[in-house]
């Protein structure tokens, strides 16, 4: 179990963060959505250990981690794919990759191949660039590298922030479901972070609603899509009286 406790996040003397309580089970997905400013990209990196919170607890399988850098908490089992994908354009894909294992590289050096093949088991498209530079990647297969990324150390949980950005429809979708893949295949706890409420709750077993730094609301997928103020806030549906 993925566990925070009353988190609460400064970036220098403004608060961010208030009091967060957030949890995720093995095999879950947790999407967390809210408008834009509402904190969640700064949730992500706090729980990853970018920033460093003020108060409160993050801890992964009852080991406490917040307070650790970021390196140690990869480590450690948590892999964050940020906003906006962030691959390395100058490097080929496979060189990405391996980028992502660099935590685990030299004990694990043997498995290297297995943790390529993995990864291109679940994005088959990008085996035909693993020489190619990344940065000649369409925006799809960005995200597509971004997340293989992530998974090259097995982490035991993923946060992916906004990953729908700037992607066509189909290729959401092709997204989504390597998220159900990753879910039901390696038992991977994933923390969803989403501006696109409909992706967020297409995926979703729980959902966190975040707004001015504040937990709102939280319930099953179903409760919150069925919430009249999450309906009009996120939905575009209007409430009736």
């Amino acid at each position: 179990m993925f566990h925070v406790t009353g988190l609460s996040t400064h970036i220098g003397k403004i608060q961010i963060l208030h009091s967060i309580d957030l949890y995720v089970e093995r095999g879950e997905i947790v999407s967390v959505i809210g408008a834009n400013g509402a904190g969640k990209s700064t949730l992500l990196n706090t729980l990853a250990g970018l920033y460093t919170p003020s108060a409160g607890t993050v801890a992964l399988e009852r080991e406490v981690i917040s307070g650790l850098p970021a390196y140690k908490v990869v480590a450690k089992g948590l892999s964050l794919v940020p906003e906006g994908r962030q691959i390395f354009p100058n490097l080929t894909v496979r060189e990405n990759l391996l980028l992502g294992m660099y935590s685990r590289y030299y004990k694990e050096k043997k498995q290297t191949k297995e943790r390529i093949d993995m990864v291109l088991d679940m994005f088959p498209g990008l085996k035909k660039h693993l020489d190619n530079l990344g940065g000649n990647l369409s925006g799809g297969e960005q995200q597509m590298l971004a997340i293989g990324r992530g998974l090259m150390s097995q982490p035991k949980i993923i946060l992916l922030d906004e990953p729908s950005m700037g992607l066509a429809p189909k290729i959401v979708n092709d997204i989504l479901e390597i998220l159900l893949r990753i879910k039901k295949e390696m038992g991977t706890m994933i923390i969803l972070v989403e501006q696109n409420v409909k992706a967020a709750l297409k995926v979703a077993d729980r959902v966190y609603v975040l707004e001015h730094g504040s937990i709102i609301l939280h319930g099953t997928k179903e409760e919150i899509s069925m919430n009249p103020q999450v309906k009009s806030a996120y939905l575009g549906m209007k409430m009736t009286s």
